[in-house]
């Protein structure tokens, strides 16, 4: 019946019941005082009087603010983050109106105009589908050329990161390294030699010739430095150095030209969520007490620009030293068969930590993850002093704390689709967790949270979520 009324009479019937309720509490309470007026040695009469009415409207107030708080507060704090996952996320599931079914015809009418927006998107990603096809057939034309050029190549930003790497480039650098967009130039290469070649190319805007050497000083590449024309950056050239690729080979153009024009930045709080680069990544172990169990696969991939870098991942699994209890095998496939020759914590911490290098490192409950890491730190040789996002927080933050915030929960909100087979392994939940990440990135945008600094502020205020998590 009440989900016939009107928001406006429904609000006014709570307001109705705190005056009724304080006009009964206050007649009982005087009733009971003038009860007791015949014996006042035991309990003044007007003090009884006043305690009962002010236990007794304390009491009605917090009941009504109950009723208000599930009934009103809650529905539209829900509504609010549903509307912002259609707008700002991508999400186009139906919206539950059941969950503000006491709000009127809000819920309704929210419901609508997700559906109209929904139809507006539809019709704009049919109008640019056909210029994305041919774009991304001139993309692959283009891929396939550079690949059968015989040289690696790759362009550099004015302050030395990687903009885009072909085929023979991604060879060359995981010879010393893992590729990675956004990653600086001399996490590679000896910078001295590069820097004076890329000075003498500024003064001169005339190809450059130089001698590299890799960092750790196995390797030297006879190398060219190149001009971009009116753009910002260089180009960089193996010359004698280019790797063979095999036919099957899955290693596209990976770039993002939008990394030419950012700007070096020290402090990532004050970074824009647009500059952050992110590492997401999920462990599996030999159980849940990070004290004392091991890991035995670590998943990640890397978001650069608000979106996921296609053929940037990490799929490892690790030795743990330790016998794998079959109840953990269960959960996430791992048997002590498939991890016998498999690096143990040192060397996969240490390769893992040169893939998060520079960047923020964000996991679905982060302290778990980060205790099995950190544990092993002395043994990798290594820090982990990287700045950590939980998603966790970041769906408390955009979904409310009293929602569920399981990695199942946050990935149905955001119709992200965690393929069963892929469940529960490490790179499979870390994927799941970054498109979850980069459909929230817009959302908090629109809550004017564009800074990693104003991001951390936010989650800091729910910290109390992961301590009753783990």
């Amino acid at each position: 019946m009440l989900t016939k009324l009107s928001l406006r009479l429904r609000i006014f019937l709570f307001f109705c019941l705190l005056a009724a309720g304080g006009l009964a509490v206050s007649a009982l309470a005087l009733w009971f005082s003038y009860a007791r007026e015949g014996n006042p040695a035991l309990f003044d009469p007007f003090l009884f009087a006043g305690i009962v009415i002010a236990f007794g409207l304390l009491a009605l107030i917090a009941g009504v603010w109950l009723l208000f708080d599930d009934n009103v507060a809650k529905p539209i704090e829900r509504l609010s983050a549903e509307l912002r996952a259609r707008a700002h996320a991508g999400v186009s599931s139906n919206m539950d109106v059941q969950t503000a079914k006491y709000l009127g015809d809000l819920a309704p009418a929210a419901a609508g105009l997700a559906d109209q927006l929904s139809h507006k998107t539809l019709s704009v990603a049919e109008a640019v589908a056909s210029e994305t096809a041919q774009l991304a057939a001139e993309k692959n034309r283009l891929t396939a050329l550079l690949t059968e050029i015989p040289v690696a190549m790759l362009l550099a930003s004015p302050n030395h990161k990687i903009v885009l790497y072909d085929a023979q480039a991604a060879e060359v650098l995981a010879q010393i390294a893992h590729p990675r967009l956004n990653a600086a130039l001399e996490d590679y290469l000896q910078p001295d030699a590069l820097y004076a070649a890329y000075s003498k190319l500024v003064k001169t805007g005339q190809d450059v010739t130089c001698t590299l050497t890799s960092i750790d000083g196995a390797q030297s590449y006879s190398a060219r430095v190149k001009p971009l024309g009116d753009a910002p950056g260089y180009m960089l050239i193996f010359d004698d150095s280019a790797a063979q690729i095999a036919p099957d080979a899955a290693r596209p153009l990976v770039y993002d030209f939008d990394l030419l024009n950012m700007s070096a930045s020290d402090s990532f709080e004050g970074q824009t969520i647009e500059d952050l680069c992110f590492v997401v990544f999920d462990t599996e172990t030999t159980g849940l007490l990070p004290h004392k169990d091991e890991i035995v696969q670590i998943g990640a991939v890397r978001v650069v620009k608000g979106r996921i870098v296609e053929g940037e991942r990490i799929d490892m699994l690790v030795d743990p030293g330790i016998p794998i209890p079959a109840a953990s095998t269960k959960v996430h496939k791992v048997s002590d068969q498939m991890v016998q020759g498999a690096p143990d914590i040192g060397e996969a911490g240490r390769i893992f930590h040169q893939f998060a290098r520079d960047a923020v490192i964000v996991a679905h409950n982060a302290p778990f993850d980060m205790a099995f890491l950190r544990r092993h730190a002395t043994r990798m040789g290594v820090e982990w002093d990287h700045p950590i996002l939980d998603t966790v927080l970041l769906s408390a933050v955009l979904f409310g704390a009293s929602e569920t915030h399981t990695l199942d929960a946050l990935c149905d909100r955001l119709d992200v689709e965690i393929p069963e087979a892929l469940r529960h392994t490490a790179l499979g939940d870390a994927v799941a967790t970054a498109e979850a990440l980069v459909r929230m990135l817009p959302m908090l945008k629109a809550r004017d949270i564009t800074t990693f600094g104003a991001i951390i502020t936010e989650t800091r205020k729910h910290g109390r979520l992961l301590e009753d998590l783990n």
